[in-house]
């Protein structure tokens, strides 16, 4: 009899199932289809466990969403409490309890002046919900000609077509490209630094002087900036001072803008505190966060946004002022449950006190150990979130072929030695969960950094 968890069908008939029925996301289906697939079947901690019993640590938190670890007895205890009561409940004209107690922790938590929660299920469902608020609330406020939005370039705000639209990548999205709205592209710090071979002060001015002059001259058409705080993780892991935060924040009040902040990937202690944007005081319009608001457990986003933009939509239900947004899930108990248990970890295990020593640890052996190989052009750092990237020329920062697959192929043999990390291109992202062990940090550094020597023969 299978222990629960455990594969009910042996290795191969799953890998031959798996190649005739599932469609993997952000994977060449025909490479895949020459591998033998890692099938999961249990987590343990830090680690994710297969159907031949094989260990791996998860250097990637499953996709940047896991917080505490896999299999975690209290965010178990917290889901199954729930079950329960009740497992779904629609919020639209009703309510339930865990979606009221988690608005009102994230309210607690986030910048001050967001007091309004909104709830959908992923990342892009919370961006399409922030920029459709924007794009209202500017109608209601009497300046419908505020309709375009303005990002970074190569900004990634996830795979809806309005977020798309508003965070195009070339490599994801150019097949969509005729449907998309235009945005305004700002050229944010390291572009400026990389390509124009300017100092990091002079990149940063060259940076902000621009996104001044832009938002001054088209705040007449823009309703928001909208930004990923100190770190574009999909563009390639690369972090930005908090003083352009700052800058970007200053511009939009300046000009009339409002300025949407996308923590996704960043919030919920990725970069050292709950919410990136603390580390520059900035408090924005509006807030997206999911990934790892529930731990990692359940799909669950939320949209934050202050009362001065939630009261533009107030008025009697004939004046035609209600947002008519939402989704089948929003405010799906069991999500918030477990939102609301992974809170009370952060709280319990004092997760963001604790997790300085271990980004300096992570920043050292990097530095020490990753760093100095000859194929390494970068490594770039913001809390947990890393990326490695590699180069053919590191020096001249001259890329790879494509077809050489040089971050995958780094990827898979780190996968060979026990450790799951995922390629960006011939980027290596490492973001650990934050309850990583600091012999587990070394682990992580350790199998990397032996995987690129392999890999790239130094």
């Amino acid at each position: 009899m299978n222990e629960p968890g455990e594969p009910t069908a042996s290795h191969e008939e799953l890998r031959s199932l798996d190649h005739a029925y599932l469609w993997h996301p952000f994977t060449p289906m025909q490479a895949w289809f020459d591998e033998d697939p890692v099938v999961i079947v249990r987590g343990d901690g830090n680690e994710l466990i297969d159907d031949g019993g094989q260990r791996y640590l998860d250097g990637v938190s499953s996709l940047w969403c896991n917080v505490h670890g896999h299999n975690h007895p209290a965010l178990n205890a917290a889901i199954t409490a729930q079950l329960g009561q009740v497992a779904h409940t629609t919020l639209l004209g009703l309510t339930n309890v865990p979606a009221v107690r988690l608005a009102e922790r994230l309210v607690e938590l986030a910048p001050a002046g967001l007091t309004r929660v909104f709830y959908s299920d992923n990342g892009a469902t919370a961006e399409e919900a922030a920029m459709k608020m924007a794009l209202q609330y500017w109608h209601l406020a009497g300046a419908p000609g505020k309709n375009r939005f303005a990002s970074l370039v190569q900004a990634y705000h996830g795979d809806t077509l309005g977020a798309v639209g508003v965070g195009y990548s070339e490599t994801f999205h150019r097949f969509f490209k005729p449907v998309l709205a235009d945005a305004l592209r700002l050229t944010p710090p390291h572009v400026h630094r990389w390509r124009d071979r300017l100092s990091h002060a002079d990149a940063l001015q060259q940076a902000v002087t621009e996104a001044r002059d832009a938002i001054a001259r088209e705040a007449d058409a823009l309703a928001a900036v909208v930004v990923e705080p100190l770190m574009q993780g999909a563009a390639g892991m690369w972090p930005h001072p908090p003083d352009y935060l700052r800058a970007l924040r200053e511009a939009t009040t300046e000009a009339g803008v409002l300025l949407i902040c996308d923590e996704v990937a960043t919030g919920f202690g990725r970069t050292g505190t709950m919410f990136a944007c603390e580390q520059a005081g900035v408090a924005p319009d509006l807030l997206c966060v999911a990934k790892g608001i529930t731990g990692g457990y359940l799909p669950l986003a939320a949209t934050l946004a202050t009362e001065r933009i939630h009261d533009a939509f107030l008025g009697p239900p004939a004046a035609g002022r209600t947002f008519y947004h939402g989704h089948t899930y929003t405010g799906n108990p069991l999500g918030c449950a477990a939102a609301l248990a992974n809170l009370d970890l952060f709280a319990r295990d004092r997760t963001l006190d604790r997790l300085g020593p271990k980004i300096a640890r992570l920043e050292r052996l990097l530095a020490d150990e990753v760093a100095p190989l000859p194929q390494v052009a970068d490594v770039r750092q913001c809390g947990v979130m890393v990326g490695i990237e590699l180069a053919a020329d590191a020096a001249e920062r001259r890329p790879y072929p494509p077809a050489d697959r040089m971050g995958a192929r780094v990827t898979a043999e780190a996968r060979r030695r026990g450790v799951i990390v995922r390629p960006l291109g011939d980027v290596v992202v490492l973001m650990p969960p934050l309850s990583i062990t600091g012999a587990e940090i070394d682990r992580l550094v350790t199998v990397v950094r032996d995987a690129i020597a392999a890999v790239t023969g130094t």
